[in-house]
Parts: C-alpha cells; structure tokens; sequence
C-alpha cells in the first residue's frame, strides 16, 4: 500500500467525519494561531546564516535568523495531508512566518497524486511538495522537475537522521528530500491489563514471543488476530508482515536486492520468509482471534482487526503505530498506557548478527520543484529540529500521531505514549531502518500482484509457489 493511501487510512481510525474533514476548505497559514515558542537553532540554520549574512534577530525570532531577508515572499506547498491535520501544521510554522515575512500557502488535495504531474507538466508546479514515495522522487527527478535541496538540508540530514533516510530521499547520490512525518511499523499491540491478569511478560526476543504465543494457546486464548481488508487496497497489512520477517530473516541487503527485484519472490530468501508467516499468521491454533478461521483475516477491516484484544479474545496484533489512533472507536475512555486498557511493544529482532534493531517504516519527504531563496530558507527550515520540536508538539496538544525520525527533537516533547515508543526506534542511528518495501517496488508489484496474490493466500490458501510466481510475473520488464 503506497504511503499516501495508508495516510488516507490512518485518518479514517481518527474520526468518522473523516469526509466532511477531506471536503473542508484550506485557508493560508497566515492566519493561524500558535501557542509554540521559538526553540533554539539547529547547527546547521547557524551556519547558513554565518554564510548568507542574514541579518540578525533577536529575543523569539533569534531561532530564525538563518532564513531572515524574505520578508513579503510566498511558498506553495502541495500535499495529501487535509484538516485537521492542516491547522496543526500551519500552528507549528507561524512563529517562523511571523519572524521571516515568508508566507507558507498550504493546499491540500485528496487527489494529490493524480494532480501533482499534471501541474508539473502544465508548468505550474508547486514550490514544496511532501511526496510520499521515494520512487516518486526518482520519477520526478527524471523529469527534470525536481532540484537538489540546499547544503543547509543537506547537513540537517547527515546529522539528525538514521543514514538510511538520506538514502530513501536521494537519486544518484543526490539529495532531494529530508523526511516530514515518519511513522513507526515495527510494533505488537497488546493489552496490559490481560498480560498482568494472566502473567504475562512482554516478549524481548522472537523466541520469547512464539514461547508467549504457545503459552497463550494453552490457555485458551488465541494469541494472534488480524485483518487485511481495506477496499482497494486489500491486502496491504500482510505485505507489512512479510516485510518485517524479510527483514528480520535475511538482513538489510536482501531486503534492498528484493526492493530493486534481484531477489525474486520465488527466491530461497523470500520463499522462507513466506513459511516463516504461514507459521504465524496461517496458523490455525494461533488466529484469527474473535472472528474465525484463518481465511477470515482476508475479510476482517483492518481497522476493526484489533477490537478483540480488549476483551481478552485475541493477544496480540502486529500493526503501525498510526493503529493507536482506532482504539477509542472501540472503547471512548481507552486508556493507551503501559499499564493501561491496550500499548504496543517492538516486534523483536530474530538474530542480532543478521539485522541489529530492525524497524520498517515510513514517512514523506519536503521536495522543492523550485531553488528560489525563499524556498531554500524554508526547505531548510522543514528539515530542522525547530520545526519538528514545533510540530511535535501540536501534535502532542492534539492527543498524538505525529512523529519525526529527526533525532534532534528533545523526546520529552512526545507526551503520547505511542508517540514516544514510536520515536525512541525511528531515531536510533543504529537500528536496521528500511522503508516499507511495496512503496518502493513499482506499482503493478507492491501496490498491485502483492496485495492481491497475499489476499488470496490467506483467503483461498493458495500455494506459497503460485503467489510468488504470480508476484514476480508482474514485474515491469524495464
């Protein structure tokens, strides 16, 4: 499932007026509220003002003198991301368009995009947009719309960022995006409440978690529930479970060989990882928990798939974190804590020696299609530990669901609990960090033949060997 729609998913969980919020109209930043203080300058907005000569500002504006001296110029930013979420941003920015005189003119589409090609193409290209796939980004670039971001992203994302991430918003070496929002699919929810009833420990190694999983066959409860369902999208949560074993399994340079499509889906590697699955997402004495048998996890929403682990029907399920957001639609005072109603726990490494912390994750990425002053000043500053520490904290005023990979961002401002589980992995320079893999395969194959070929393994059991013929039978011949 391609990060845009699983965005448009995870806004579903949040609020059943989730269309009324799409059709709300979107108003220029200027004349948001803000309630955010100016935080302190990244090294990298220091240096760039030592070497513009901005000029310099004092007292709240002093966060802000390295994009000083485009007082009365605008930025168009183009994304997906629509209200409520769109306030939040604008809230989180105003100090520096108050400081700056750059006024960020924020436009929003549901058909983001259908619509960004056709304006590049129409020569009327957005000057910033969040683009949500790092393919796209290597799209763009061939067409020559894209430019390169300036030093001061550049520096901002040696220093604040796993290494991976330069390399997802790179094209042949080049940087054109440093990550907005990431979010963290490396994660178990669970129910405190039942592990402390039963006796329960939360799981640090794999072995421990299979080890919980039998114990919880013993005694009665089935340990696993899941749903792939999600209209025409069906099918995307198993590709996320395949991820997590291929990358557990096999390490970092298969999962990147499997991604390009050098390692087929037939392959030992990938094959393996399938059986590994079966094991646990086919297995009938595991799932699929308060809905039935195996073959109903292709028809369970995955939005409703976790509701049983608040009764103590189902133990566990792996899924995002942007899940924590649907909890509260099952029961209105959840309590999301570790010694709450439901919290989630890292799906554990397999073998250190293999992947060190793996984590698959997500996450869009600030390309500009022009190399204005303006525009720099303002890429810079969305790469920036200000602008993250500013947003997280909106974010966090407004229940949580919004984190950054940028490690420059003081944790604490992460109240929320998921928030802070979330961050604590994305923002480790060590981790084994991978960008979910069907979002960087080409379309007919992690969009298209994975989501259908996975649902009809689950749904009619079809054989391990057909699905991955059919998978790879799919990839674009050039």
């Amino acid at each position: 499932m391609t990060a845009s729609m699983r965005r448009r998913g995870a806004a579903v969980l949040v609020s059943g007026v989730a269309a009324t919020m799409l059709l709300a109209a979107c108003s220029s930043s200027s004349s948001s509220e803000s309630t955010s203080s100016a935080p302190a300058t990244s090294a990298a907005a220091e240096s760039s003002a030592a070497a513009s000569g901005s000029p310099a500002a004092s007292g709240d504006c002093a966060a802000y003198s390295a994009y000083m001296g485009h007082e009365g110029t605008k930025v168009n930013l183009f994304t997906s991301v629509l209200p409520p979420e769109q306030q939040r941003y604008e809230d989180a920015w105003k100090p520096f368009e108050d400081c700056t005189g750059i006024d960020i003119v924020y436009e929003g589409s549901d058909q983001f995009e259908a619509q960004l090609p056709t304006r590049i193409a129409g020569g009327n290209a957005p000057d910033l947009a969040w683009i949500p796939q790092p393919g796209l980004i290597a799209k763009l670039v061939s067409q020559g719309a894209a430019v390169p971001a300036p030093q001061g992203v550049v520096d901002n994302v040696d220093k604040y960022w796993n290494p991976a991430w330069k390399t997802y918003g790179s094209v042949d070496g080049t940087l054109y995006g440093a990550p907005n929002s990431s979010n963290m699919k490396s994660m178990v929810w669970y129910s405190p409440t039942v592990f402390a009833e039963k006796g329960y420990t939360v799981p640090t190694t794999w072995d421990e978690l299979f080890t919980l999983s039998d114990q919880m066959v013993k005694d009665g409860i089935k340990p696993w529930c899941g749903g792939i369902e999600s209209g025409g999208a069906t099918g995307w949560p198993a590709t996320d479970w395949l991820e997590q074993i291929v990358l557990r399994q096999s390490g970092g340079d298969v999962y990147d060989q499997w991604v390009a499509g050098t390692v087929k889906f037939s392959s030992p590697e990938i094959t393996k990882a399938f059986d590994t699955l079966a094991g646990w997402m086919k297995n009938p004495d595991y799932v699929n928990a308060g809905f039935g048998d195996v073959k109903t996890i292709a028809t369970t929403a995955f939005q409703d798939a976790g509701k049983p682990i608040l009764d103590g029907k189902c133990g566990m399920l792996q899924q995002a974190g942007f899940y924590g957001a649907q909890w509260t639609s099952f029961k209105p005072d959840v309590k999301v804590a570790e010694d709450g109603d439901v919290f989630a726990f890292y799906l554990p490494q397999m073998d250190a020696s293999v992947a060190a912390n793996p984590v698959v994750g997500g996450g869009e990425f600030t390309v500009a299609f022009s190399d204005r002053p303006e525009v720099q000043a303002v890429q810079t500053y969305m790469s920036s530990p200000e602008y993250a520490t500013a947003r997280a904290i909106q974010g966090s005023n407004n229940g949580g669901g919004w984190v950054s990979a940028n490690s420059g961002v003081d944790p604490s401002v992460y109240t929320n609990p998921i928030d802070a589980l979330s961050v604590k992995y994305l923002t480790d320079a060590n981790a084994t960090f991978r960008f979910d893999a069907s979002d960087l395969m080409p379309a007919a194959v992690g969009a298209g033949a994975e989501w259908t070929q996975m649902t009809a393994w689950f749904a009619e059991d079809k054989p391990t060997a057909d699905v991955t013929a059919a998978i790879d039978a799919a990839w674009p011949s050039s």
